[in-house]
């Protein structure tokens, strides 16, 4: 038999912090930390064989395509999102 305090806990939806200019910038700087380490991350003898990004952009970056800005920044969302759920529910948020 399953005590009710069990079904509570389970059936309990963890509340999630709003959106604010904080929270904007720990997605913001976990995206460019997540760019950066793709970068270099990334061998040079692998990069820019997709399609090349429609911007122009600084020569740090040459040979960075769509695809490896999609890789890091889908990556980068999910390094954010752990960190501000992390920080939220330590209070720190």
């Amino acid at each position: 038999m399953i005590h009710s305090s069990l079904l509570f806990t389970l059936a309990a939806v963890p509340s999630t912090v709003q959106w604010s200019p904080k929270v904007a910038a720990i997605m913001i700087t976990c995206n460019l930390f997540a760019i950066a380490i793709g970068f270099y991350a990334i061998p040079s003898k692998n990069r820019g064989k997709g399609p090349d990004i429609p911007v122009q952009l600084p020569g740090l970056f040459s040979g960075f395509g769509i695809t490896e800005l999609l890789a890091t920044a889908s990556f980068g969302h999910v390094l954010g999102a752990g960190m501000i759920l992390g920080l939220a529910n330590a209070g720190l948020l």
